[in-house]
């Protein structure tokens, strides 16, 4: 993927089970959707909660929080209790959105690649995001991605 592509839209369930699609998040404003390898690890623990506290950050630009990773309702759930997340985050099981935003890593136990995407309306792509090792630089340059957009 690149920025202006247009998303893939696609259905998974948040950790509560419900049903969310990508076009029907969207209808609500752009969205950031950050794609972590795993749940209840060190480093995704640390840019969840960064998604988390920068909320107000976000709703004053109209945009959703959406994470997204290949563990399961049940984990998601864990995880949001835990932490207690504000936004839904999504199980995407088998990979299948992952591969196609083209973060799926060949070797399962690395699952994806740490990426996050600033989506507009439209569903084109506005900006990536691609740190390994930065935790907080998703969420404040998904914000500043969500600033120009606004403008």
């Amino acid at each position: 993927m690149h920025v202006g592509d247009l998303a893939p839209d696609f259905t998974l369930l948040d950790q509560n089970g419900t049903s969310r699609t990508l076009s029907m998040l969207l209808a609500d404003g752009p969205v950031a959707l950050f794609f972590y390898p795993a749940a209840m690890t060190t480093g995704c623990t640390k840019e969840s909660c960064q998604f988390r506290d920068l909320a107000s950050e976000f709703k004053a630009l109209g945009a959703q929080r959406i994470g997204i990773s290949m563990d399961s309702v049940e984990k998601q759930s864990e995880f949001t209790q835990k932490n207690q997340l504000d936004y839904p985050l999504l199980a995407d099981v088998g990979g299948h959105v992952a591969k196609q935003f083209g973060v799926k890593r060949s070797l399962d136990f690395l699952k994806v690649k740490r990426s996050t995407f600033v989506i507009g309306r439209d569903r084109k792509i506005v900006d990536i995001i691609n740190s390994e090792i930065n935790m907080n630089v998703h969420a404040q340059r998904a914000l500043d991605a969500l600033k120009t957009l606004a403008s």
